[in-house]
């Protein structure tokens, strides 16, 4: 399972930029990554070094993970909720975040995050992400003592000289220099949390220089990734050149369904042929197909020589009079095994209860890993129509008019 999402992800980069963009996107200093809202959970699918500098983790720790690891205690939900509404609208964003390193010391940052997009379809390719740390010197705060001590670990007298760790810059008062273990031993007391309780209690905004920083190091980003995804024929553009095509689903649908687990797809009744237009992680398992095979394909193509065709009239029925139905199908895998599909199926409505979609659940019959929460495949099967509905009828309710 593992080499397998590990597979998906590398293909995710690799599909769209030639062998030699990750060298070049490598040779870049800025601290960034790239994520792609398609795959289950919204993972990262590059990091650069200089990333690997500023956060200490290795990039096999970050590959495949969300950005929320680097999230802590103090992370304020305001800036996760500005990020994830620019993801669910799919434009650009620029917002401070208090983040975490490996080893658990916070930091200001500014966050930067764009939308790659394709320039053939319109749909959203990838995300990019820069981390800019927020310098904290112009950000000092002033103790009882007259000492005044900023987030980057250098401490200021009153008189205007500064102190960096054991270091003396200019010359403080003599008394001040004096009580200088004093003043330490009582600010640590006074911070419960001294490792990082300075840095959460004085949240600081970026400059102008920090922000043109992290437009300047997308610019060079996506410049790197336009012109290695024209030696592909996969051309990516910054700003979205032409529509999303009928039936693509947006970033946000898209993470969304992504966070159920069960194996399901997703077809467009108002395109010819109701095609798939979302494909579960755990259904590209249990059939051996990559997403680019089923994506735009009728789910008839999971059919073989002994599929009865009386269960093929009974979807096809159920489909046009707008009913659920559950029944027993022989399917077959990419590599023409067959196997038995406890099926169900069932139209999805949007805000308006207009049916914007029609979902498959399916249950390998005899799966012996399938009872493992306990409920019956019946339950299984509307536990995730449900949480389909949910998030189709969010994402109607959020983006205005719905579709017909």
């Amino acid at each position: 399972m593992e080499s397998q999402l590990s597979m998906i992800i590398e293909q995710s980069f690799n599909s769209c930029y030639s062998f030699y963009a990750r060298q070049e996107l490598d040779e870049l200093s800025e601290s960034f990554t790239i994520t792609d809202p398609t795959i289950s959970g919204h993972p990262i699918v590059f990091v650069s070094s200089g990333f690997s500098k500023v956060f200490g983790y290795s990039k096999d720790e970050v590959i495949g993970r969300n950005g929320r690891i680097f999230q802590g205690p103090e992370t304020d939900r305001k800036s996760v909720m500005e990020i994830r509404e620019a993801i669910r609208e799919e434009r650009s964003i620029q917002t401070k975040m208090l983040n975490y390193r490996k080893d658990g010391t916070p930091f200001w940052m500014l966050f930067h995050m764009s939308p790659v997009f394709s320039k053939e379809d319109g749909r959203v390719i990838h995300f990019v992400g820069v981390q800019v740390p927020i310098s904290q010197l112009r950000w000092p705060r002033r103790s009882a003592s007259g000492v005044v001590r900023n987030g980057g670990g250098v401490t200021m007298c009153e008189d205007g000289s500064r102190v960096r760790g054991d270091i003396l810059f200019g010359s403080c008062r003599r008394e001040v220099c004096s009580d200088w273990a004093r003043v330490l031993a009582l600010e640590s007391v006074l911070d419960s949390d001294s490792s990082r309780g300075l840095d959460i209690e004085e949240p600081c905004e970026a400059s102008d220089l920090e922000k043109r920083k992290a437009a300047t190091a997308f610019d060079n980003i996506l410049s790197v990734l336009t012109h290695y995804s024209a030696l592909t024929g996969r051309f990516v553009c910054g700003n979205r050149c032409s529509l999303p095509r009928a039936g693509q689903l947006s970033s946000s649908l898209n993470i969304s369904l992504g966070r159920i687990k069960q194996s399901f797809v997703l077809t467009d009744p108002h395109l010819p042929d109701m095609p798939i237009v979302y494909a579960s992680d755990a259904f590209l398992r249990l059939t051996g197909y990559a997403r680019d095979e089923v994506l735009g394909r009728n789910c008839r193509f999971l059919s073989g020589v002994d599929t009865d065709s009386s269960t093929l009239y009974q979807i096809k029925e159920s489909i046009q009079t707008e009913q659920a139905c559950t029944l027993r199908i022989l399917n077959y895998r990419k590599d023409k095994s067959s196997f038995w599909n406890y099926l169900h199926i069932s139209p999805v409505r949007n805000a308006s209860g207009k049916i914007a979609y029609f979902v498959g659940v399916q249950i390998e019959e005899g799966c012996t890993n399938q009872d493992r929460h306990g409920l019956s495949p019946e339950m299984r099967q509307l536990s995730v129509v449900g949480a389909v509905k949910v998030a189709v009828r969010s994402l109607s309710m959020c983006a205005g008019p719905s579709r017909s």
